[in-house]
């Protein structure tokens, strides 16, 4: 029992000194064709939790995302800019022509040991190349496909080009951003194209899930603009019962007074009194007379006088800085928070507390920072982030060790101009 004991001892040992980290997808392997924001955010997100992603590129040129201000001195590392640098760290890079029959060939040599392929190309791109699901499947049964496309695979409008605007405007968002005064206003952040990827990883693990069951791949297909209509949400279901289109409100609430960002003496602050609980305590915090008022109990009464209570709230909130308010706000427990810029959210104890402050270590040895993954599952690590690769930087690696092809060959297809 004791010899037993110790050697049990002994490799729980070594597999603490060895570090070995457990990704939750370390067992999914993603081909990458995507490029721009709304693919290469939703494998981001995947490669982020584990998954092995390789990302495959045409050579010479690679995605156009590596052109992104790749030479701007404030926004670029190394030939790099921002916008690739984070959305492309952990990943591989594998140069492939897949226009050519070679470069298809050695692509469905790829798809053979793989669980995902993953694109945001126009609809129908992948079925001229050859490289839809139904061509996949032949070779492997298990493989999931993910497209992400402004308006989806099916419908009248499939071969409409989109942006991330585009959609945001289509899909009702922007319409309720903003006020009647300033007009729509679109998200400040691409919420469009964002929102696209995200639903993409969440149909790819979806999909990932019913293969355990079934054995069989399929296609998952996200439209942009059906997400945005996702997201809509409650408010939808409240026009269709209504009949009532809704307008910009600028950061008012249809329904909770106060509920506003208001100035203070040296920034803005959210107050967010939700129901007559909060309201209550928010009057008796702020000690404003004229907030006494026994109708102000009840929220008809108050909605009836936003106006009046916006401007007697956003009157005394000047008065004081920030920091006094949210200090008293937050002893009273009212939903409450300063409008950070960038600077500010970038450094708050909370965010960093979280880890969703990354660094990310460059060729040159500077470690840049850029935000983290959100998901954080109990049962597992989080990985040791890598930069973003050069274009082709793991091709000869790639087709060598994942698929034994030989020094000989590797020279025949670089010679073909097939792989880079």
């Amino acid at each position: 029992m004791g010899a037993r004991w110790h050697a049990l001892c002994k490799s729980l040992c070594i597999t603490v000194e060895t570090g070995a980290l457990h990704l939750a997808l370390e067992h999914i392997t993603v081909l990458d064709l995507t490029h721009m924001l709304s693919g290469p955010y939703g494998t981001m997100l995947l490669t982020d939790l584990g998954a092995r992603t390789i990302k495959v590129e045409p050579p010479g040129t690679g995605e156009g995302t590596r052109r992104l201000l790749e030479h701007d001195s404030a926004y670029s590392r190394g030939g790099m800019g921002a916008y690739y640098l984070t959305l492309n760290r952990n990943k591989q890079s594998v140069c492939v022509d897949l226009k050519s029959a070679a470069g298809r060939e050695v692509f469905l040599d790829l798809v053979r040991h793989a669980d995902v392929v993953f694109d945001n190309f126009s609809a129908g791109v992948t079925a001229r190349l050859g490289i839809d699901h139904a061509a996949l499947a032949q070779v492997n049964p298990r493989i999931v496909t993910c497209s992400v496309t402004g308006f989806g695979q099916t419908g009248p409008a499939t071969q409409r080009p989109a942006f991330d605007q585009v959609v945001q405007a289509m899909g009702g968002g922007m319409s309720i951003t903003g006020t009647p005064e300033t007009g729509p206003t679109r998200s400040g952040i691409p919420i469009g194209d964002l929102g696209g990827g995200m639903f993409g990883a969440l149909g790819v693990l979806a999909a990932l899930v019913e293969r355990e069951r079934t054995g069989q791949g399929q296609h998952v297909d996200v439209s942009m603009l059906d997400v945005q209509i996702s997201l809509l949400n409650y408010m939808a279901t409240m026009y269709f019962m209504s009949g009532q289109v809704p307008e910009g409100i600028g950061n008012g609430h249809f329904v909770h007074v106060p509920y506003n960002s208001y100035p203070t003496a040296d920034g803005h602050i959210i107050v967010a009194c939700i129901g007559d609980a909060f309201f209550e305590r928010f009057a008796q915090c702020m000690d404003l007379p004229a907030l006494r008022d026994p109708a102000y109990r009840e929220q008809p009464a108050r909605f009836a006088d936003k106006a009046r209570i916006d401007a007697i709230v956003s009157e005394e909130l000047r008065t004081r800085a920030t920091a006094h308010w949210l200090q008293l706000l937050r002893a009273a427990r009212i939903p409450c928070g300063p409008v950070h810029d960038f600077a500010q959210a970038l450094s708050d104890p909370q965010v960093l507390a979280r880890e969703m402050v990354i660094e990310v270590p460059l060729p040159d040895g500077e470690r840049l920072r850029m935000p983290g993954n959100p998901v954080k599952l109990s049962a597992a690590d989080s990985r040791e982030h890598r930069c973003a690769p050069g274009l082709g930087a793991h091709t000869d690696e790639v087709l060598t060790q994942s698929l034994g092809y030989s020094a000989q060959q590797l020279a025949r297809l670089r010679a073909a101009g097939t792989i880079g």
